[in-house]
């Protein structure tokens, strides 16, 4: 008796033709198993990545930058804004924890680069103190 079976290894699919031996049959013999051709499945495609935030290129020691790539989280200050040297900024998300960024300096928040829900890679500038 023959029976067909699908057969996943390391992720192909396989369909085979398996040979079922009765209880009378040789023990020591192994069914004959021949490797068909793998099975063509569809594969979802991935969407293309949201843009990221062009570096913007440095104005001096008030730039805020990315410590690490992820998701900005929250913007937790305005342009104009007042803020302490310490004060937490933002907060960016990355391999779902969260990392709060700082002002490296007291100042005037001059300008915001970034929305939250924007992807940043580490080192862009995400916003400027001065």
């Amino acid at each position: 008796m023959t029976k067909n079976l699908k057969v996943t290894v390391d992720g192909k699919v396989y369909a085979v033709t398996v040979e079922l031996l009765d209880e009378g049959g040789d023990p020591g013999v192994l069914p004959a198993v021949a490797p068909a051709a793998p099975l063509l499945a569809s594969v979802p495609v991935a969407a293309p990545a949201p843009a990221r935030p062009a570096a913007v290129p440095s104005t001096g020691s008030g730039d805020v930058r990315s410590p690490l790539s992820g998701k900005v989280a929250s913007v937790d200050v305005k342009p104009g804004q007042q803020v302490t040297e310490g004060q937490q900024v933002m907060t960016l998300e990355a391999m779902k924890m969260n990392t709060y960024v700082y002002a490296p300096r007291t100042g005037t928040v001059s300008t915001v680069h970034v929305n939250p829900g924007d992807a940043v890679e580490e080192g862009v500038v995400l916003m400027a103190i001065a």
